[in-house]
């Protein structure tokens, strides 16, 4: 028999069982992370619902432990851990990356939040940078480029990739930020990899007279009130409620702020972020992205949101 002949006959014989043992393996993989769900879900139900402060965060170490568990299965990246609600789970388009983030809500109505980068390492193997919450050492944020080790904390839900007119790209971050029993955050955070290394905070905003260019921006609101703040890709812009209080005697009291029905945004250009003020919106942005995020929609769910 001919070699090229031989090959063939070879492969021929032996193809189906090696595509027979990659399905296996796959099937094998996504069996054992499902039940790895499970066990993240019944945890993350303690998260947001126990009574007691201690156990929630007990939950939440534990919570900790499982995902890391989970996450070391080879090729785990490619499973979408999509009925685990509790937690955000998110990704840009190029998949380069993904965050886990959640928070625990203290009985002072103040929160710590927790998160992890997973990166989708080529060989399936584990790659990721724990995000420690180091908010209350952080004298301002605005302004304070941090590590994954010194973490502003927050709740993502969204990813928006920076790939053109950028000498390297980066990903603006939206993210929920519960605050304290009286206000809530909501930030735009950016992400960049330097050294392959995840760094927050970029001066990559262009602002104006009354509202001068920072690292990344933070808005304040009551906790009574809801705030848009979305990324639009129909205009390339990320749109947000226009804050402000309710009486101008009580400027700077950012507890008591809420939306007053006009909209700003930031026109992604350039490679930059451009404050535009007073957009003219046809259809306003929806609220989904709260619904998304708001603890208080938690209770008596299951965890889910």
């Amino acid at each position: 028999m001919k070699p090229f002949k031989l090959l063939f006959f070879t492969l021929l014989t032996f193809s189906p069982f090696f595509v027979c043992a990659q399905h296996s393996d796959d099937t094998d993989t996504r069996r054992q992370l499902s039940v790895w769900q499970d066990s993240l879900k019944a945890i993350s139900h303690q998260i947001y619902n126990n009574n007691s402060e201690p156990e929630r965060y007990n939950a939440s170490y534990m919570f900790i432990k499982t995902l890391v568990s989970a996450l070391k299965t080879p090729h785990s990246f490619t499973f979408n851990f999509d009925s685990l609600k509790a937690i955000s789970i998110q990704s840009p388009p190029d998949k380069k990356f993904r965050i886990f983030s959640w928070h625990v809500m203290n009985n002072d109505g103040s929160y710590r939040y927790y998160g992890t980068i997973q990166m989708n390492n080529p060989e399936g193997k584990l790659e990721m940078f724990p995000l420690i919450d180091y908010t209350p050492a952080i004298k301002n944020p605005a302004d304070t480029v941090t590590t994954n080790e010194k973490w502003y904390g927050a709740q993502y839900y969204q990813i928006v990739p920076v790939t053109t007119n950028v000498k390297s790209p980066y990903y603006i971050l939206l993210g929920w930020k519960g605050n304290t029993i009286k206000s809530n955050k909501k930030v735009i955070e950016i992400l960049q990899f330097k050294n392959d290394k995840p760094v927050f905070g970029m001066a990559a905003f262009d602002g104006d007279k009354n509202n001068p260019a920072k690292k990344r921006v933070i808005f304040e609101y009551t906790r009574q009130a809801s705030m848009v703040l979305s990324y639009d890709p129909k205009i390339g812009m990320i749109v947000f409620d226009h804050l402000a209080p309710p009486d101008p005697r009580l400027e700077g009291k950012y507890d008591l702020y809420g939306p007053d029905f006009s909209y700003d945004g930031y026109k992604i250009q350039n490679g930059r972020l451009q404050l535009v003020s007073d957009l003219k919106l046809e259809n306003p942005p929806s609220e989904k992205d709260e619904q998304y995020n708001d603890p208080r929609k938690l209770k008596g769910a299951g965890g889910n949101k």
